[in-house]
């Protein structure tokens, strides 16, 4: 059938895809290789100094490491391999040799397309599935051996428990799992029925979402009526449907969750109107366009390299290198001005742009 005629590989097609996937795969290892050696040669003294075990510091750290950096680079390999190969291509007259054959531009892209879409998806399933498990035992090797600082307190906390019950920390300490000054306020048709306070109220270690409160007091209002129960000394246990990893945020924890406990999580904290969750939206929506960037720059390094030229590829790699590097850095800012402007916008705004320079440099590529 014509169809499947069409979706067969040729020979051509396995000889770009091979030499796409080896370049960018080989420029991956070696790169990570070189990180590897300079992070030992930077935290030997820590390691040393906290007794770190080596099969730790190969298992726990360096193995969740090397696909963390791996996915953090993979756009830029992903630029670097399409320029290198297509360069060589182009010097040796190969793509001269193809469109005398009757290869078009747009046929030629075909392979490229499709090695970069096994990259699209490898990187997607690295980020949202495989590295944020990874990412929990490396951060905790980090709090070991290499002294990384982890939230313990947070302050001022108001969050929304449920739909009509709002609950409000002092602050709150995660060393001891204890709240100060709490208040607990429940609501029926906009209107307060009950209003609890304790001076401490603590999170139980075995059980979920029980607290236990300390010289608390409990205000209950119906009927134009008030009733009121106090105890300094005895303690009251409750069950209050929020955690300390509701508005306990450590820095990077969003990188310790896939993308469908992000999603749940987002959803849940809006929920409660809980405000500082941009940086889990960010990751989120990052993931998904840090993926659909093989495609971009695919077409982008192809468009740019394709074309023989007296400079060899020294020029094309330098363009190429150029684009990848400010692609990058537009995405770090981009990701800090998700604050003033929505966040799918800003973390989807780098592909926008560079999808106009890649549509421009398609069309003035040889044909």
């Amino acid at each position: 059938m014509k169809w499947l005629e069409e979706i067969k590989l040729k020979r051509l097609d396995r000889y770009i895809i091979g030499k796409f996937l080896g370049t960018y795969f080989f420029a991956i290892a070696l790169i990570i290789a070189i990180i590897v050696v300079f992070d030992y040669n930077e935290n030997l003294d820590k390691f040393t100094t906290s007794n770190a075990p080596m099969k730790a510091i190969i298992f726990d750290y360096y193995l969740n490491l090397i696909p963390y950096y791996a996915n953090t680079f993979s756009a830029l390999f992903v630029f670097i391999a399409v320029i290198y190969f297509t360069s060589k291509l182009a010097e040796t007259s190969e793509v001269i040799a193809m469109f005398a054959a009757g290869v078009s531009f747009k046929r030629m892209l075909r392979p490229y397309m499709i090695s970069a879409a096994i990259i699209a998806v490898m990187t997607y399933t690295l980020s949202a599935y495989i590295i944020p498990i990874g990412n929990k035992t490396r951060i905790e090797f980090e709090v070991k051996h290499k002294r990384r600082d982890v939230t313990e307190t947070a302050r001022n906390i108001q969050l929304q428990v449920d739909e009509n019950t709002v609950a409000y920390f002092e602050r709150y300490d995660s060393r001891s799992r204890t709240g100060y000054r709490f208040s607990l306020d429940k609501f029926e048709d906009k209107k307060l029925v009950s209003h609890m306070t304790a001076r401490t109220i603590s999170y139980s270690a075995t059980e979920k979402h029980k607290w236990t409160a300390k010289n608390w007091t409990i205000r209950e209002l119906a009927n134009d009526k008030e009733v009121i129960r106090s105890e300094v000394r005895v303690p009251l246990d409750t069950i209050i449907k929020i955690e300390p990893g509701d508005f306990l945020i450590s820095d990077g924890q969003q990188e310790t969750m896939t993308s469908p406990q992000l999603s749940e999580y987002i959803d849940k904290q809006k929920a409660r109107g809980v405000a500082n969750i941009k940086p889990f939206e960010i990751e989120y929506h990052k993931r998904i366009a840090m993926s659909f960037a093989a495609f971009i720059l695919t077409i982008i390094g192809a468009s740019l390299s394709s074309k023989k030229t007296k400079g060899g590829m020294g020029l094309s790699l330098g363009i190429g290198l150029g684009l990848s590097f400010s692609y990058i850095l537009f995405q770090a800012i981009s990701s800090a001005f998700a604050q003033q402007m929505p966040v799918y916008l800003a973390v989807w705004l780098p592909n926008i742009l560079y999808s106009i320079i890649a549509a421009y440099l398609y069309t003035r590529a040889p044909k």
